[in-house]
């Protein structure tokens, strides 16, 4: 991928720590001051407060926003600062084998554009699909989703932020989405300590869609086709509900009652399960073997 760069780890350190730790206790007072805010303001007191900052995205629509707003911060910064232009916030994209093409060009197209620093990670020892299923086999998602989501989604996203020494990151994730969305705050913080910034925590579909539509933000063109929320292309479909308003019942509509991938969910319990998932089918594929 052409946008994307060498890995180059960058410690924590006492100070960062410190600077993180001072922040996750003050987090009930943060959020009183941005509980209203607007997505500029809290992305820029984000860049200006929050140390080892990256975004983690899918290049749905709102994190194709939260990169542009980044991106004109970034320029306004150096522009004040009299320095060459450089984007603040490196990406963070996990390539899950599962994307629709579309979404994987648009990942280098709209990394190309802002010129941001992006690192790809992939499922563990599996760069392709072909080698993934060879691994685990077909439609694990069908077999076993929790193992599936912590293969593809959970364990490349945390071995980026271990790897790349992340202490906090952008979400693309909206009240407005519904479900266990409806109560974000502004600021985070996750089991791990990481955390989580949701800067378009009030807007709404619309609101994003005129925003992309006034500023000529580059997005998927699956969206002219109806979809709202795009993952993986066996786990998305066009939205349900009149007019297509339920922006993210498209998602794992034959899942009932699934509203996340896993990324969003207590990464150590997730991780315990999975874990004895997969050894429970190592054990199984070692028996058919020798049988």
């Amino acid at each position: 991928m052409a946008a994307t760069h060498t890995l180059s780890p960058t410690p924590s350190g006492a100070d960062v720590d410190a600077q993180i730790k001072r922040i996750i206790e003050d987090i009930p007072q943060i959020n009183d001051k941005l509980q209203d805010a607007s997505p500029q303001e809290i992305i820029a007191w984000s860049v200006d407060n929050l140390p080892n900052l990256y975004q983690t995205t899918a290049f749905g629509l709102t994190g194709c926003v939260t990169l542009d707003i980044i991106s004109r911060i970034s320029a306004e910064r150096a522009q004040q600062n009299g320095s060459p232009a450089k984007h603040l916030v490196p990406l963070i994209f996990v390539d899950t084998l599962y994307h629709f093409p579309q979404t994987l060009e648009l990942s280098e197209r709209a990394a190309k554009h802002y010129q941001a620093p992006m690192y790809v990670y992939k499922p563990q020892g599996t760069d392709t699909t072909g080698a993934f299923e060879e691994r685990w086999g077909p439609q694990l998602w069908e077999r076993d989703e929790d193992t599936y989501d912590y293969l593809v989604k959970v364990e490349p996203a945390r071995r980026a932020y271990e790897e790349l020494g992340v202490r906090a990151v952008f979400t693309g994730r909206r009240r407005s989405q519904g479900a266990d969305r409806t109560s974000l705050a502004a600021i985070e913080v996750d089991e791990t300590g990481l955390i989580k910034v949701n800067p378009l925590l009030n807007w709404s579909f619309a609101d994003v869609d005129k925003y992309v539509k006034e500023h000529g933000v580059p997005y998927n063109e699956l969206l002219d086709m109806g979809y709202k929320s795009i993952g993986d292309w066996h786990s998305t479909s066009l939205p349900l509900g009149k007019e297509g308003t339920d922006e993210r019942s498209g998602r794992w509509s034959n899942k009932a009652g699934k509203t996340e991938c896993g990324l969003h969910k207590d990464y150590f319990k997730f991780k315990v399960l999975a874990e004895k998932k997969m050894r429970e089918a190592e054990l199984s594929r070692k028996d058919a073997a020798q049988a």
